[in-house]
């Protein structure tokens, strides 16, 4: 965990900070599909919310700026640097092509196997929503 840990900020209070790499990786998490920013802010020993915060603060900004800002007691932050470095992701596979419409139907013993071409698939919704009714 890249964290400043207790640092004097002012004389009356001590908070912790994360280094502008942390706040980035932690961002950077938060927009992997399916992740969860509770989890994320879990993972990375920080509050959801100052998470959010983050998350919400690294949208507003400019491409290209880091999420170093002035602070409260009016300290600078470091020269802004990237936030994402891009990355080359292999191709999605192509889902195998689907051939038809298969519906199942069981009402008490008697059991039914309906197939549809999917060319036809509106004929299709139209005839379940007639044997629903």
């Amino acid at each position: 965990m890249n964290t400043i840990s207790d640092q004097q900020v002012s004389p009356c209070r001590r908070r912790r900070l994360h280094s502008d790499e942390f706040k980035a990786d932690a961002v950077a998490s938060c927009m992997q599909p399916g992740m969860s920013m509770a989890a994320v802010a879990m993972a990375h020993g920080v509050n959801a919310n100052l998470l959010r915060r983050w998350v919400r603060e690294a949208e507003l900004m400019p491409p290209g700026m880091a999420l170093g800002k002035p602070t409260a007691c009016g300290i600078e932050a470091p020269e802004a640097k990237p936030l994402f470095v891009p990355v080359s992701l292999p191709p999605l596979a192509a889902a195998a092509p689907v051939a038809d419409i298969r519906i199942e139907l069981q009402r008490g013993a008697t059991a039914i196997t309906v197939t549809w071409p999917v060319s036809a698939a509106s004929e299709c919704a139209a005839w379940m929503r007639e044997l629903l009714r």
